[in-house]
């Protein structure tokens, strides 16, 4: 009997153009995320109408805009983790339609104690979503297009946003708050019934646990037909599965100086893109705009983010991921201030927000790519996760934050002041990430070595193709 061919996946993946396979891929992961996005941000585009109806206060509605991304917390960590073990695919199926579900419950809520826990369960499922699919898309990208097509497709939570913000502005004055989330809810409930008949699990995932290789071929010969012509065939990953708590990994192996700078960023820079993306509607209405004009100021954050991911993603490719998003919230630091100066006119109050969205949301996506680089396949959804849920403790402590200061009678002024400061904090952050990707050791390509995996070196400065 013949000795087996092998086959390494990465390898293959990394020889050979992208097939139309893997672009439906990653656009059904970027629909995902769309919806992700459009859910996350729909309460605070519901907020200039809530608010009033129910005579909900600020802290009260800080604590309401923190709801569901408690939840995000729980989900992020441990479903994510639960998704190394199991699949990101059966994760991705499920947190989809529930989520769903939890969405259209929102609707139907009729006081503030309902939709506090409604919106938590919700947040549960929509944890699972980002991780999961950045670690799947990462894992069918060419090495040499991995950080573009990760920023493009992690675009898409902001995309969503954006378009929730253009349609809320419409729907709320015409059919009250409820109906954005009776739409948000019927989605995801259509994509997750897609996903379960279209959606492929990760080919290094399989090998590593030794699943499945018939789906491995099927799903090789959707990339490259002749990929598997001779038989037969061992495939193989330059990785190795490795025993114990998945979680506790992400310290090991020089990884922990890195993964710390990166929660830190998650942190500092999630506490600002969620008190932007919850808070600013709700402030430019009590400033005196119309509810519509409100709502279409806090979509220009969404906007000026969907527009950063795609040109940063540029920028990355040739100059690395510390550099330039160091530069991005440095300027975001100084925008976010100007946000708040009293007496703005309304053309530049839409170009700093739409400059602070450039920086702080289009910047995260940069943070996703460049986590999703950092840790192996084994980690990848850990790393992915952990990271989101330290920042989602970020994203908690900036609405809510919020709320108490304007409840201590804070001005816009003041508290826009303070939210300068974490943005600049991340951009130091990433002065210092520098440090942490300067290559140890070119060899051994694929595994961690030194203080970084090589694909977090090739991030660092990606090759040009």
């Amino acid at each position: 009997m013949p000795s087996p061919a092998k086959i390494n996946i990465s390898d293959l993946i990394d020889s050979r153009k992208l097939s139309g396979f893997q672009i439906g891929l990653f656009i059904l992961c970027g629909v995902c995320l769309m919806l992700d996005g459009f859910d996350v941000q729909a309460m605070g585009y519901a907020g200039p109408a809530l608010k009033p109806e129910w005579h909900i206060s600020d802290p009260a509605f800080g604590r309401l805009l923190s709801a569901a991304l408690k939840g995000v917390l729980v989900g992020s960590i441990f479903l994510s983790m639960l998704a190394d073990k199991i699949g990101r695919r059966p994760i991705l199926i499920g947190s989809c339609l529930f989520f769903s579900l939890t969405t259209i419950a929102t609707a139907r809520a009729a006081n503030l104690d309902q939709l506090l826990i409604i919106r938590f369960i919700a947040g549960i499922g929509l944890g699972a979503i980002m991780p999961n699919s950045m670690a799947l898309v990462s894992e069918y990208t060419p090495r040499r297009l991995r950080v573009v097509t990760m920023m493009i497709v992690s675009n898409g939570f902001t995309l969503g946003a954006a378009l929730g913000g253009f349609l809320a502005s419409w729907m709320i004055p015409h059919f009250g708050w409820r109906s954005i989330f009776y739409f948000g809810g019927a989605l995801p409930l259509i994509g997750g019934v897609v996903m379960i008949f279209m959606l492929p699990e990760s080919l290094q995932f399989l090998v590593l646990k030794g699943k499945r290789p018939e789906k491995i071929t099927a799903w090789l010969k959707r990339i490259d037909p002749e990929a598997v012509a001779v038989q037969p065939v061992e495939f193989v990953v330059p990785e190795q599965s490795k025993p114990g708590f998945g979680f506790w990994k992400l310290f090991r192996e020089g990884r922990a100086t890195g993964t710390l700078l990166i929660w830190l960023a998650y942190f500092m820079n999630l506490l600002n893109l969620y008190f932007l993306q919850g808070w600013l509607p709700t402030i430019a209405k009590t400033s005196g705009f119309s509810t519509s004009t409100a709502v279409l100021i806090g979509t220009m954050n969404q906007v000026g983010g969907f527009v950063g991911a795609l040109v940063l993603g540029w920028f990355v490719r040739r100059s690395g991921f510390a550099p330039v998003l160091a530069t991005c919230f440095a300027v975001a630091s100084v925008t976010i201030m100007l946000i708040g100066f009293p007496g703005l006119p309304a053309a530049l109050l839409f170009a700093m927000v739409f400059i602070s969205g450039f920086g702080v949301t289009g910047g995260q996506a940069g943070v996703n790519a460049l986590t999703g680089t950092y840790y192996p396949t084994e980690l990848r959804s850990t790393g992915l996760g952990a990271g989101l849920g330290v920042g989602r403790v970020g994203s908690i402590v900036g609405p809510e934050l919020a709320g108490d200061l304007l409840g201590r009678h804070w001005s816009n002024q003041q508290l826009f002041l303070a939210a300068a400061l974490p943005a600049l904090i991340a951009s130091g952050v990433m002065i210092a990430m520098r440090w942490v990707l300067q290559p140890a050791d070119h060899s051994n390509a694929g595994q961690i070595v030194g203080r970084t995996p090589s694909s977090a070196r090739d991030a660092l400065v990606p090759p040009v193709t």
